[in-house]
């Protein structure tokens, strides 16, 4: 009885292997067109011939371990099958099943003006979705059968095998998975993706957030890591956009708004010398203030104005393309105080007089502090007529201990600011 559960194994894996392998040689040949999305759809298949393999032979068959092995010893020049890769492509056909990609489609299309409350509707929905992708797979004793009847040259072929699993044309499967969100971003990012754990909705946010910024896959880690959903569509944000500004542009100003920001004096170099830090400290401070997201573009630093006999130098000046408007940025040392107000909106009435054009929207303010009362913030809205935001801010907690003794603070950051314009 054992022998014949081992040839039973073999066979199985005999043509699983072979059908990846013929899938995988016609998947080379579209690799010029449409490589990210062919490979994607590569591996999604092979994560769901692992999936009829677990079904069918259970999970003490270490199916993956015996097809990894499988596939090294057909296709020894083939790279990408270890193990661990044949994991995370079973993983990545579990988190999308048919139903789920054809629901991401859906949520495209009621996505395409963003707001916060789209945004947590949806995703909310996505996150109730109950993933079952080995429930589409037919019985294994059905399966079996109707593979053996099959001529033993087709039993390869991987259209039938598909078909077979799913009860679908495989040109329909394939249309479906190819005009899904996960096609856009590579196979690193998935991976990525799926070692976090997110819920299907936020998942499917961040591929969207990825897409749209051009993000690598570090900077999607990181974004994750920080926390973006949260600061981005969750957090209680201080802002009187919905009376200042006219719809749409009141809910994508809220939407692009974060609470709080992460600015990373550390850059993207992973070791740096003290005195880089100290030098490069203001530099750093404006590149990541664009963490703000997709759409924004740098104006000026310390921005000169001259108002009757007196000199003005707002922090940071923005323009966001998708608002269509100037952003000014004030960034304060202290926790929020309402005289702070009056100083952001002077400056918004300046921008607005000088900078902003015919076919431009109403400049927004955007006030980060280091802390602050948010319900003090919310009434220190209360009778000014110009667009503002108020943010916390935070410094990258990715700054080795051993370092943060040398780094200035905040207040001397701004002194650095006031030094170089002087």
């Amino acid at each position: 009885m054992s022998q014949e559960i081992n040839n039973t194994e073999r066979q199985d894996l005999s043509l699983v292997v072979r059908a990846i392998g013929s899938d995988l040689e016609q998947t080379q040949v579209r690799m010029i067109a449409s490589a990210n999305a062919d490979m994607l759809f590569h591996y999604w298949k092979v994560g769901h011939f692992i999936l009829y393999l677990q079904e069918k032979n259970g999970w003490g068959a270490k199916v993956i371990d015996k097809l990894s092995q499988a596939i090294r010893q057909q296709y020894p020049d083939k790279k990408g099958y270890s193990a661990r890769n044949l994991t995370y492509m079973c993983q990545f056909a579990k988190a999308y099943p048919l139903e789920v990609l054809m629901q991401l489609g859906e949520t495209d299309k009621a996505l395409e003006n963003p707001s916060v409350e789209k945004v947590l509707k949806l995703t909310k929905a996505l996150n109730e979705i109950v993933q079952q992708p080995v429930a589409l797979i037919q019985s294994a004793d059905n399966l079996s059968n109707e593979i053996t009847q099959q001529a033993v040259a087709q039993l390869w072929k991987v259209s039938e095998t598909l078909s077979a699993i799913y009860h679908h044309d495989i040109e329909r499967i394939e249309d479906i998975f190819k005009h899904s969100a996960v096609v856009r971003t590579n196979w690193a990012s998935h991976v990525i993706l799926l070692n976090s754990k997110l819920p299907l909705g936020e998942r499917y946010w961040y591929i969207t957030q990825a897409t749209a910024n051009g993000w690598s896959r570090n900077v999607l880690k990181v974004q994750i890591e920080n926390n973006l959903f949260a600061r981005q569509i969750e957090a209680k944000k201080v802002n009187n956009f919905s009376v200042c500004l006219p719809q749409p542009q009141s809910d994508l100003a809220n939407y692009l708004m974060k609470d709080p920001y992460i600015f990373d004096l550390m850059g993207q170099t992973e070791r740096m010398e003290e005195r880089d830090i100290e030098r490069q400290l203001v530099s750093h401070i404006t590149k990541y203030l664009l963490e703000m997201g997709s759409g924004f573009a740098f104006v000026a630093q310390q921005k000169h104005f001259q108002v009757g006999d007196q000199d003005f130098y707002a922090d940071l000046v923005l323009y966001n393309i998708q608002l269509h408007t100037y952003v000014v940025v004030e960034l304060k040392a202290t926790p929020f105080k309402p005289e702070y107000m009056g100083q952001l909106n002077f400056y918004i009435n300046v921008v607005d007089d000088t900078l902003r054009g015919e076919h431009d929207n109403k400049t927004i303010g955007l006030l980060l502090c280091n802390g602050g009362d948010k319900v003090v913030a919310q009434y220190a809205l209360s009778g000014y007529d110009q667009p503002i935001g108020v943010s916390d801010y935070q410094l990258s907690k990715a700054i080795p201990d051993n370092l943060k003794s040398a780094l200035p603070t905040v207040e001397e950051v701004e002194e650095e600011l006031n030094r170089v314009i002087n």
